[in-house]
């Protein structure tokens, strides 16, 4: 029995609407579907200045997920389990775990992998790196050295222990005795520098004393000729 050409309008456009509903509700299901780009890990310190691996899980469905760390060794595909932790109750605005790790320094690596029911088995990409980033009380510790250091002045440089021209003392700062005054009486003239030539700067009056001498000493002599002669006449 053949249909009408109405009946088969009708029927291809009720297969249509039919084949379209399919589609949007596959296509719904696939968008609330957990997936592992709804979880992202990040290098973090927490709130006891521990460094963690913290997991956010954003999964509209709200399927549990199993989170597992691995930390890569210095040796091809050599790896480590580290922690294990569950996030029971997901949310489309995240839900976050904290991962501990054994070590935290910088370069050090972490391997982390999902299991969401039967829809997400695989690890989170790119893998987990570590920055140079300090974490607890040693963070602390170079903060309060770095202020220190930024608040102290900058110190001199020390002088240098070699001997220079500078570290001798002048002529008028020495440090040898002067010599002490003599008891002893000074010459006649008391005068004790020299001149250019060589000679006293009492040469002039030892020699004007030594003429006036030798004068006091004629007229002495020519007055005792004197009486000398009245007397034997």
């Amino acid at each position: 029995m053949s249909l009408s050409p109405r009946a088969a309008r009708a029927a291809r456009v009720i297969g249509t609407s039919t084949a379209a509903a399919a589609l949007s509700l596959a296509a719904a299901h696939t968008a609330l579907a957990c997936t592992i780009g709804d979880f992202t890990a990040t290098p973090v310190c927490d709130a006891q200045g521990n460094g963690v691996i913290r997991v956010t899980d954003k999964d509209a469905t709200g399927t549990p997920a199993k989170i597992t760390l691995y930390v890569q060794l210095n040796m091809p595909g050599g790896e480590r389990w580290v922690d294990t932790e569950t996030i029971e109750h997901p949310t489309a605005e995240g839900v976050s775990v904290d991962l501990k790790t054994e070590d935290w320094y910088a370069g050090e690596t972490f391997r982390v992998h999902v299991q969401a029911g039967d829809q997400v088995n695989d690890d989170i990409t790119p893998m987990v790196v570590v920055p140079d980033v300090t974490c607890g009380d040693s963070a602390s510790a170079s903060a309060s050295a770095s202020a220190s250091a930024s608040a102290q002045p900058s110190k001199s440089p020390k002088p240098s222990s070699s001997p220079s021209s500078s570290s001798f003392p002048s002529p008028l700062e020495s440090s040898s005795p002067t010599p002490a005054a003599s008891s002893a009486p000074s010459p006649a003239g008391g005068g004790t520098h020299l001149a250019e030539t060589g000679a006293g700067n009492g040469t002039a009056t030892f020699a004007g004393t030594a003429a006036a001498l030798v004068a006091a000493g004629g007229g002495i002599v020519i007055a005792l000729r004197r009486r000398a002669a009245r007397n034997s006449g």
